[in-house]
């Protein structure tokens, strides 16, 4: 593979938030064609970019012999199927969240890695987010002592995604009701991921089991009574008896830390932008709950305070930033102000130039196909639970082959 790396966006609308980081680094990839279904905004990007390639059919794209890599910011319930079928057509694939949503998609995602040989990679920005990746070097450096629990929280009202202007739904608001991504952690890899990453799940441990719970389903209908009027029929209550509000999870690994999730998409209340926490017998990390708020550190010997009884002071939290002259995440330090200026929280910079460096040999994959689907397998696997009534089920290990599961 030369440079630059010649890119297809699949889903010209998320995929041009990309844009600003493509910027950053387009000595070492071009954008040369968008692929969408609506042809306003391909007529758009071809305004916006002249000689910009578009293609308004998916195998178009599969089928160019000028096309590397594809980015793939489709509806989620596409990811796996479009990211086979591009591995099978000589590209390499950088896939938007969640990377599957059934298991035999999961396997057969990391059949077709292993098959080709070529470069998959998740595009989970929250692994790289500030603040969760100076925890992520905290931990490596044995700060918060051996670790024992850690919780992430997707928490968005997004309920003003479910509908399209004339009423109809949205792929959102389809994928609202079933019980394959409803009544189930149904986008668990922003909540998962950095907790993953903490805990060393896929290198020094694994996760072994996960139940989960929902709630019953009670804000769309209201939502909807609001938009479209009490009468309309998604106004119902009925509409969205298969939906939930709040879905909870929990996962055991194999050496006995307990990670805990929840998803909500649909309760009304400002944005958690971030919602994790980690402890160890060292210390704890809790994320801010809303801006204007620091997230907050306590490390036994370095903050403030102490349970021991001759202490004269109670442990109390510090900010995280105050310890980021010694622990700031190195690429941070070094490339902060580019990451931030290329949007989505400095996510996108770090996911693309971990994803350029894959491709070009230089690096594995930062979030490879293995941890794509062992985070995005809780989707399938809390729907099970879910419909089982709650029961415990095993999380496969998709290193260990299909044949063993």
């Amino acid at each position: 593979m030369t440079t630059p790396v010649r890119l297809a966006v699949v889903g010209g609308h998320r995929g041009g938030s990309f844009d600003a980081a493509l910027e950053v680094f387009r000595d070492r990839v071009t954008l040369t064609t968008v692929c969408d279904l609506d042809d306003r905004l391909l007529a758009q990007w071809e305004s916006e970019r002249p000689g910009i390639k578009t293609y308004s059919d998916y195998s178009q794209v599969l089928d160019d012999p000028d096309i590397d890599a594809v980015l793939l910011a489709t509806p989620m319930m596409l990811h796996a199927r479009q990211a086979i079928d591009a591995l099978d057509s000589g590209k390499h694939v950088l896939s938007e969240v969640i990377a599957a949503t059934t298991l035999d998609e999961c396997w057969e995602l990391v059949e077709a890695v292993e098959r080709t040989g070529l470069t998959y990679m998740m595009a989970e920005n929250y692994c790289y987010r500030r603040e969760t990746m100076m925890v992520l070097n905290m931990a490596e450096q044995g700060l918060f002592g051996d670790l024992t629990f850690a919780e992430g929280a997707y928490i968005h009202d997004c309920r003003h995604l479910l509908f399209n202007d004339d009423g109809t739904r949205t792929w959102r608001g389809v994928a609202a009701e079933g019980i394959q991504i409803s009544r189930a952690n149904g986008y668990p890899t922003h909540s998962l991921g950095p907790a993953a990453q903490w805990l060393g799940i896929n290198s020094s441990d694994r996760l072994l089991r996960t139940t989960t719970f929902v709630t019953k389903s009670a804000s769309r209908h209201g939502y909807a009574a609001a938009l479209l009027g009490a009468d309309h029929p998604e106004a119902q209550q009925k509409a969205w008896l298969d939906a939930t509000d709040s879905a909870s999870t929990l996962i055991e690994t194999e050496h006995g830390r307990v990670i805990s999730l929840r998803k909500d998409s649909a309760s009304p209340r400002p944005h958690n932008m971030t919602h994790y926490g980690l402890q160890g017998n060292a210390g704890a990390f809790i994320s801010a709950r809303h801006d204007g708020e620091d997230p907050l550190v306590w490390i036994e010997g370095m903050s403030p305070g102490s349970n021991l009884p001759e202490s004269s002071r109670q442990p109390e939290w510090q900010s995280l930033w105050a310890l980021a002259a010694e622990y700031e995440h190195p690429r941070w330090a070094a490339h902060g102000d580019k990451a931030i200026a290329a949007g989505h929280g400095g996510g996108d910079f770090f996911v693309l130039e971990d994803f350029i460096n894959a491709v070009l040999g230089e690096q594995a994959p930062a979030i490879d196909v293995y941890d794509a689907v062992t985070w995005s397998s809780i989707t399938p696997l809390s729907a099970q639970s879910v419909s089982e009534g709650g029961t415990a089920v095993e999380v496969p290990d998709f290193r260990a082959g299909r044949a063993r599961f």
